[in-house]
């Protein structure tokens, strides 16, 4: 019996010091294990939404680049929608420009798939004021590449030259004033297609060969770009919402048509929560930066906590 008495005697409860200690070590682990897991959980948040936005803002710059590489480098302008536009070079809108716009070259046609489609050399002794001989001009890969890009709205009846080392007229030479080319006295000349390494120039809506659409006392260079579309990247209200924080890209549309990238252009959304596009022109060389934001969001009932916002840049030769 005094056998059993020792063994329930020395079973027995926790010591009041005991438990006090247990209760203090519980409550030192609950405030400093809450705040690191908070941190870790905060930590792990804006590191998402960094990625998040390094990623997002990394792939517009480049969808950009793509383009803007190709460009037609006199041809590039800064817009202010509804007000004016300048030469990326002479612009003086400043923070006032939100529009970026410039003539593309047509470099899927000049790769080809095989060989270039489109030379890119006049044969100045071959071709006269109605034609321009184009030598390893191929006009039915051009219709037919430039048709499958546009989605079957837009040929070789719809594109231009330009000539490499003429003069370059932003004001009137490209159609950015919204008035279509009525003479092969612009920057840009229009064609139409013609057989195999012909170009027919064309200008105005009807087409026909006159006496201001041909190259009569026109400077008419050896080295040509062809261009099918133009380009504009613009932060505008995309969705409605009155906030203007969506960078979005323009394409398939010809201003020496007479077209303007908000009414014939196909929009394509790049980016949302855009906070600034600024860009500039030192010398032949693009700067671009965007800017992006997102609110972060906490607690049960969705409050908003902060926001988190970063800036990319990206130069473009």
């Amino acid at each position: 019996m005094r056998k059993v008495d020792t063994i329930k005697s020395n079973s027995r409860a926790f010591t009041m010091i005991e438990l006090i200690f247990v209760i203090v070590i519980m409550g030192i682990l609950s405030k400093f294990g809450v705040e690191f897991l908070a941190q870790a959980y905060n930590s792990f948040i804006f590191s998402s939404i960094n990625n998040s936005l390094q990623s997002r803002s990394a792939s517009a710059l480049e969808t950009i680049g793509a383009r803007l590489q190709f460009r037609i480098k006199d041809s590039v302008i800064a817009r202010n929608p509804g007000v004016s536009f300048q030469g990326i070079g002479d612009s003086t809108l400043g923070a006032n420009a939100t529009v970026l716009e410039w003539v593309g070259m047509d470099v899927d046609g000049l790769r080809g798939d095989v060989n270039a489609t489109w030379g890119g050399i006049i044969d100045l002794d071959a071709s006269n004021a109605f034609a321009l001989s184009t030598p390893n001009t191929n006009m039915t890969d051009i219709f037919n590449k430039i048709d499958a890009l546009s989605n079957n709205t837009a040929g070789v009846n719809d594109a231009a030259i330009y000539f490499v080392g003429s003069d370059s007229d932003i004001q009137n030479g490209y159609g950015w004033d919204g008035n279509p080319i009525v003479n092969q006295n612009a920057t840009m000349h229009p064609i139409r297609m013609a057989a195999n390494d012909i170009f027919i120039p064309t200008v105005g809506a009807a087409g026909g060969i006159g006496a201001d659409n041909n190259f009569t006392g026109v400077d008419v260079y050896e080295y040509y770009q062809l261009a099918w579309t133009a380009y504009a990247v613009s932060l505008e209200d995309f969705d409605g919402d009155g906030n203007a924080s969506e960078l979005v890209l323009y394409f398939n549309y010809q201003p020496w048509q007479g077209d303007d990238f908000a009414n014939q252009g196909t929009a394509v959304l790049l980016m949302e929560n855009v906070d600034t596009f600024r860009f500039k022109s030192v010398g032949s060389v693009m700067k671009l930066q965007i800017c992006v934001f997102s609110t972060v969001i906490s607690g049960d009932n969705n409050d908003s906590a902060g926001g988190y916002s970063l800036c990319k840049e990206k130069t473009i030769y």
